[in-house]
């Protein structure tokens, strides 16, 4: 019998053939997630499900698709939004797309760290706005890198790499996260390791690389902003709910911290509606991983996750429960 490949969502070309050798595709053309209920009818009698984030999929989704699921995957890294549990308790396997979006996502959040540091936001919307300006020794002054102290949540896979760029530009590398970095990463980066709380009090940025847990939703909070140096940038790109928008909006108003660059939301695609009125934040609409190279190949790794999954193989990225 042919297997159903239900695709939430458009993907690139090369994925769609790769699905299409070893089964019927079906492909949502929504331009918007689908809803609960539309989830649900749109993945009965499926083999697989290629998913995005918006996608929430749990044993409900699960249950609707039928006993011929036998994997879901996950075009991200992340997998907070699928209940892992809960379909391993189906016999379904979960896959995601590590490793192949860290250095686009790496680069982005080097460009909003820079973005926030030397106000470019600010300067491009004058320009925009048509305003008259006239250059002098104190016109829109930001605040350079080198020798500042970047403090990474996280020193992951993508942590790493904005690591790496950091170096070029001068900056100190500090790190907190669940576990230490292995000695050689921590030489080769020069990377001090430390708390939490001490992380905050010491970075002039804060740039968050963890996953979404349950210990680490609103882990910035309105206690960690007031931890923070007041001069100091936070920078977003890892999952929005990692940050408290209204208790961030809230420190930004009271002056707590300089600035923030934000790549995710806590409630996408809705933002905090304090925040884009700022002339400090420097919002960007969940673009750390997009680049054709990087879309593409995530779109194929879960494609060819999809592929070994229902003929038989192992997974190149299984998500264990």
């Amino acid at each position: 019998m042919t297997s159903t490949i239900a695709v939430t969502r458009w993907i690139p070309d090369e994925a769609l053939k790769v699905l299409a050798d070893i089964g019927e595709v079906k492909l949502s053309r929504a331009e918007r997630p689908l809803t609960p209920d539309e989830l649900r009818e749109f993945v009965q009698g499926a083999s697989a499900i290629v998913g995005m984030l918006p996608d929430r999929i749990d044993g409900g989704v699960a249950d609707a698709a039928g006993p011929a699921l036998k994997v879901v995957a996950n075009v991200a890294v992340g997998y907070d939004n699928i209940d892992v549990p809960a379909l391993a308790e189906r016999g379904v396997t979960v896959t995601n797309t590590p490793g192949v979006l860290t250095d686009a996502t790496a680069d982005l959040a080097l460009g909003l760290i820079l973005a926030v540091t030397r106000r470019l936001g600010e300067g491009e919307r004058l320009l925009r706005s048509r305003t008259r300006w006239s250059f002098h020794l104190g016109f829109l002054l930001g605040a350079g890198l080198q020798d500042k102290t970047l403090g990474i949540v996280g020193l992951g896979q993508i942590g790493q790499a904005v690591a790496r760029r950091a170096l070029g530009f001068g900056m100190r590398i500090v790190y907190s996260g669940r576990s230490r970095a292995a000695e050689e990463v921590e030489r080769t980066l020069g990377a001090k390791y430390m708390s939490f709380d001490e992380l905050l009090k010491s970075a002039d940025v804060v740039s968050l690389h963890c996953p979404l847990t349950p210990e680490t939703r609103h882990l910035i909070d309105a206690d960690a902003l007031k931890t923070m140096k007041p001069g100091a940038c936070l920078i977003n790109t890892t999952r929005g709910p990692v940050v408290h928008e209204a208790a961030l909006a809230d420190a930004l108003e009271a002056g707590e911290i300089a600035g923030a660059g934000l790549d995710v939301f806590e409630a996408e695609p809705e933002v905090e509606p304090r925040l884009p009125d700022r002339e400090n934040v420097v919002l960007t609409p969940h673009l750390g991983s997009a680049t054709v190279e990087t879309r593409t190949a995530m779109a194929v790794l879960a494609a060819e996750n999809v592929a070994s999954a229902l003929t038989g193989g192992n997974p190149l990225t299984e998500v264990r429960p």
